[in-house]
Parts: structure tokens; C-alpha cells; sequence
């Protein structure tokens, strides 16, 4: 084929996938996948489009002793299509799900962090990609959500991200490369078949290519056909799930608990999805139901989900983040000073201003002798102001809507070892003034 010939083709195979974006970021590690999509894109910008945008971002991953090679080789790439590059060192943890994993998430936090506004950020996954993400998640015995595999056109973490090469097969890309005298480095890791994808990659796929040429076509339409069943599940649950949930983005467990099971599990697969959760398994989604949304009341029961967990509370399932324990915690205060509370809760100041607007809590000034600390738990015998008798501060907590998960992350205001109030929510007997004792207004300034 003619060099200039195919050139043109990928031009304008990018340019039917790009549709308005102008703003482009690459994802370049430096491969032949993304050596091809960014001098693709080049052309076309050369030639074609020159309001094209064009940048590329190198993740260093540091987990190989070609690492820096493989940044100067970006680098000078780069520069001789006058291209932007960024190079952003990461660290990879391995503990959670594997390098692999690891890597592929220190990768898209580091695009997340990078990507400017209105930038559309471009990754070089390709046919045989697609295969081989469709047969791990067959592997893992994902439903059709996980067997949809990648997505051409998608939004993840706050940002556009396409897939523009997802229906050229590698040999393609090869095929571009040679004719246009491309250089790319090879990753040493591609060799290494204990990588659940270099295994197929390497080992099995190569037998099925030959006996079945199509293959990695077949692939892709079914799992762009599971894409197509997962929408419509969309579609036809959105407006269910819109009125399960509420402001808080907790979800109504009576509201879904005479559905079929089959339709209960998608209602909470897309919760959590659109929550920002880690995808459960089969066994995963069964337990948040049969422990967390059907336990009793007081169990506090949870199941966790990666960093995340799933509780519960009034007849409604949350999604929380792991909070750090205050409860053994007592900060001293003066009060002419404003206090910065930890684990980010915000400040606490006091006013001259006694206006109690709901939030701000009205109390009496120290007397001599008292000292004032700030804690987070409280216990025992609690006289809120207002009520006709004390109340365990369990219950009192519960008699409030406080979720225990928050009830430690209040803060408490006491003189000396007396509660005089929980910042935003009460205050106790004890905190009225008498005699004409100087007040003044608690304030907790929360942080957003």
C-alpha cells in the first residue's frame, strides 16, 4: 500500500472518531499502539486540522530498568512533531488487585490529575485489546456489564475518554508503522506470560487466530452487543433508581426489596456504579443484601468494597468512605482561637453574635475552673436541653438521625468532663446561662 496513501486513511478513520473534540490529550507510553495514534493525530493536525490541540502524557512507572529510555524516547518523539509532553512519575502499590491493576490505576489517576479542562484524553487500545479484555472478564465470570469490555467513547473520572483505534486489529497498526518508518520501544514485561494477558496474548490467542481469522471481530461485537443490553438496562431502571435514592444518595431498602432478585441486584449493581464503588461479585452483591440491607437494626453491619463500604441505616443502604476513628481523641481549645478539627471536619470558632439559626449552638461562657476540650464521642446520661428527661446518648444519637458512622465525627464541646454541646446538632442542660453569664454562639464551619 502507498505510505501516503494509508496515512490518509488513519487520518481520517481519527477524524471520524474525534467528531468536535479539539482538545487532545494522548496517553503515550511510548509503544507501537500509542506511537501510532499520536503520529496519526499529528497528521492529521498537520494536514487537515489545524485548530487540533495536541499534547501527550508519559506515565513513569519506574517498574522497569528501561523506564527513563522509554520517557527520552517520548521525549524526542515529541519534539520532532511538535508535540507537548508531560512526564509524570507514579508509584505503583501492587498490594491491591496486583501490578497489573495497580499500574493501570496509578496510570488513570495521574491522566485525572493532568488533564486540563475540556481536554479529551485518547488511549490506543486496539482490536486484539478488546479480545483479550472480553476473555479475562469471561474468565472472572463477569456478567455482560464486565463482558462489554472497553468502551470507544466513554466518561470516566471527570473526563472524556476515547478509544479511537478499538476497531483496527494490531497488524494494522504494524502494518502503519513499517510504512511510515515509526520507532517504538517494547515493554520488557510484554514477554512475561504470568500476566494473566501476556498468557493470552502469547500463548492462546495466536492458536485461536489461526484456526478462526475473525476471531477478535466475533469478540468485539458481543461484547458491543452486551453494551447494548447493559443501555437499555439503563434506560428502563434510571427512573426506579432516581426514586430509591435520595438527596444523600443512599438507597431505599423497602423500596427494593419486592422486586425479583434479578432486577434488585442490576438496581444495586448501577447504585454503586454510579456511586463510584468497585464492581461487586455475584457472591458480594447476594451479602450486601441477605447482611447489610436485611440485618437487624442495631447490628451495624457492613461489607466493604474496595476503599469503600456499604451500611446501613433507617431502612437505607449508604456507600461510605473508611473514616478514620476520632473516638479516643480530646483536643484542648481556647476559644480566642479558632480550632482546626482533624480528618478535615472543618473549624470551630465562637461569636459574639448569639443568633442560633439551627446550626450555630448558643451556650454560656466558661466559668472559673472550667477548662474546655473538644471529643467526638460521647456516652451515658445526655440532658439535651428541651427534653423532659436524660437520654442514653445511643439513643438519643438515633432519636436525632445521626447514622452511627457520624455519631463519632461530631464535634463535642465540654467544660471540664461536662458535655455542653454537640456542635450543629444540641445542647445540654448544663450550657445555659445564669445570673446574666456572658454567651456566646458555637460555630462549626464545615469543610466542603
Amino acid at each position: 500500500m502507498n505510505p501516503h496513501r494509508s496515512a490518509l486513511l488513519l487520518a481520517e478513520h481519527l477524524r471520524n472518531k474525534i467528531g468536535h473534540a479539539r482538545k487532545l490529550c494522548v496517553a503515550f507510553s511510548g509503544g507501537l499502539d500509542s506511537t501510532v495514534l499520536l503520529a496519526g493525530l499529528a497528521q492529521l493536525r498537520d494536514d487537515q486540522l489545524p485548530d487540533i490541540q495536541l499534547r501527550a502524557l508519559h506515565v513513569h512507572h519506574g517498574l522497569s530498568q528501561f523506564a527513563d529510555h522509554w520517557a527520552t524516547h517520548c521525549h524526542d518523539f515529541c519534539q520532532h512533531r511538535n508535540i507537548g509532553l508531560s512526564v509524570i512519575k507514579v508509584q505503583v502499590n501492587a498490594q491491591d488487585g496486583g501490578i497489573e491493576a495497580a499500574a493501570r490505576a496509578a496510570r488513570y489517576q495521574a491522566f485525572s490529575a493532568q488533564l486540563e479542562e475540556g481536554e479529551v484524553l485518547l488511549t490506543a487500545q486496539h482490536l486484539n485489546d478488546q479480545c483479550e479484555t472480553f476473555l479475562l472478564a469471561l474468565k472472572r465470570g463477569s456478567g455482560p456489564a464486565g463482558l462489554s469490555s472497553m468502551s470507544a467513547d466513554s466518561m470516566g473520572l471527570g473526563y472524556r475518554l476515547l478509544r479511537p483505534l478499538l476497531d483496527l486489529s494490531r497488524d494494522q497498526l504494524e502494518e502503519y508503522a513499517d510504512q511510515h518508518q515509526l520507532t517504538w520501544v517494547e515493554d520488557d514485561s510484554n514477554g512475561d506470560d504470568r500476566f494473566d494477558r501476556n498468557f493470552l496474548r502469547l500463548d492462546i490467542l495466536p492458536s485461536f487466530y489461526a484456526r478462526w481469522p475473525h476471531f477478535a471481530q466475533s469478540t468485539a461485537r458481543s461484547a458491543s452487543l452486551c453494551a447494548e443490553q447493559e443501555s437499555l438496562l439503563d434506560e428502563l431502571l434510571n427512573e426506579s433508581l432516581i426514586a430509591l435514592t435520595d438527596e444523600q444518595g443512599s438507597l431505599s431498602v423497602e423500596g427494593i426489596e419486592g422486586f425479583s432478585p434479578a432486577r434488585r441486584s442490576a438496581l444495586l449493581r448501577r447504585w454503586l456504579a454510579g456511586r463510584g464503588a468497585k464492581m461487586p461479585s455475584r457472591e458480594q452483591l447476594q451479602r450486601i443484601w441477605d447482611e447489610v440491607a436485611m440485618s437487624r437494626e442495631d447490628a451495624k453491619a457492613q461489607l466493604q468494597l474496595g476503599n469503600l463500604s456499604v451500611r446501613r441505616f433507617r431502612q437505607r443502604l449508604y456507600l461510605l468512605p473508611q473514616y478514620s476513628s476520632l473516638k479516643d481523641q480530646v483536643i484542648s481549645w481556647d476559644p480566642a482561637d479558632m480550632l482546626l478539627l482533624p480528618d478535615d471536619l472543618g473549624v470551630l470558632s465562637v461569636s459574639l453574635d448569639l443568633a442560633d439559626d439551627g446550626e450555630n449552638c448558643v451556650i454560656r461562657q466558661p466559668r472559673d475552673g472550667e477548662t474546655i476540650t473538644v471529643r467526638f464521642h460521647a456516652q451515658g446520661m445526655i440532658e439535651k436541653f428541651g427534653r423532659d428527661r436524660a437520654r442514653q446518648a445511643k439513643k438519643l444519637w438515633y432519636e436525632l438521625g445521626v447514622p452511627p458512622w457520624q455519631r463519632d465525627r461530631i464535634p463535642l464541646i465540654y467544660y471540664n468532663e461536662q458535655l455542653i454541646a454537640a456542635a450543629g446538632w444540641f445542647i445540654t442542660r448544663q450550657a445555659l446561662a445564669e445570673n446574666n453569664e456572658g454567651q456566646w454562639s458555637l460555630v462549626w464551619s464545615v469543610a466542603q
